[in-house]
């Protein structure tokens, strides 16, 4: 009996330990994040300021992915996804550079924004999707950067 005692105790106290255990979600976007490093690209968590026109507010707490930009590069630009495949600026208007459309239709539908400026390019990206949907964000950094 005195054994039992013991070994529920020793539960009890070890048990905490489990809960800090990353769960296959969180593991999966530890492997994603690796695997952008090894591709080249920077990533932080960025709190962001979302558009109130967007349908679907994005968290506000968003994986940016992150590549700097060629030198000689001075072009500001950013687009949101509002719809999958359906890309607008600032003012809500739909991208029209063909170019630059064909491009963008190619992310994944949780892409939520990518924008350049003067230093860098970056894409908000909510990490549901695998390698293959990061090496199309990869691909396409490298393209505008």
């Amino acid at each position: 009996m005195t054994w039992w005692i013991v070994v529920l105790l020793v539960g009890v106290a070890l048990s905490p330990l489990v809960w800090l255990r990353p769960s296959p979600r969180q593991r999966g976007q530890m492997a994603l994040r690796m695997a952008a490093r090894r591709l080249g690209l920077g990533m932080q968590l960025g709190q962001q300021q979302w558009p109130h026109w967007l349908p679907e507010h994005p968290p506000e707490r968003c994986a940016q992915y992150h590549r700097g930009r060629r030198s000689g590069r001075s072009d500001s630009w950013s687009y949101w996804q509002v719809a999958p495949g359906q890309w607008c600026n600032q003012w809500r208007e739909s991208c029209t550079d063909a170019v630059m459309l064909e491009r963008l239709q190619g992310l994944p539908a949780d892409v939520y924004k990518v924008e350049a400026g003067p230093q860098m390019v970056s894409l908000f990206w909510g990490e549901r999707g695998g390698e293959e949907e990061l090496r199309k964000i990869a691909a396409l950094l490298a393209d505008v950067a």
